[in-house]
């Protein structure tokens, strides 16, 4: 499994979700966006109409509707009522339910910064586990490790 940790430094959140969750559409999975913070998943709700003009990203939040059937999903757990196999976590905060998926992009910024370090140190300790860190760089997003 591969955890992908984006540190985000020049953007902020509501513009790289859409982005990340365009990408995972495109190559035909399914994406779960997971924050504990209700007015998070709401604003997200919001941007993932609104991101850009010429786009259209199907989603829905989760019980407002037929869960089943959305290619994104937000959600304040970690559970993927829409079956997929990528998970977003939007908060900051590492879930281990996380490593059930096939792919995780852990979002954090400065104010989470320490809790991203212990999740990346946990992280090493699990064998499948293929850890990546990206950060935001004048040309975009680069690997630093």
């Amino acid at each position: 499994m591969q955890v992908d940790f984006y540190h985000l430094t020049r953007q902020p959140l509501a513009h790289v979700v859409p982005r990340l969750a365009e990408r995972v559409v495109a190559s035909g999975q399914r994406l779960l966006i997971v924050s504990s913070d209700a007015a998070q998943r709401r604003a997200l709700d919001q941007r993932m109409w609104d991101y850009a003009a010429d786009s259209f990203l199907p989603h829905a939040q989760s019980g407002e509707g037929d869960d089943a059937v959305q290619p994104v999903l937000i959600a304040p757990v970690p559970e993927a009522g829409n079956g997929a196999r990528c998970i977003l976590i939007a908060d900051g905060l590492w879930r281990d339910e996380a490593l059930a998926f096939d792919r995780a992009f852990h979002l954090f910024d400065e104010a989470s910064i320490a809790a991203a370090r212990a999740a990346w140190k946990g992280l090493g300790a699990h064998a499948g586990v293929d850890r990546r860190y990206w950060k935001q760089g004048e040309r975009g997003w680069e690997q630093a490790a």
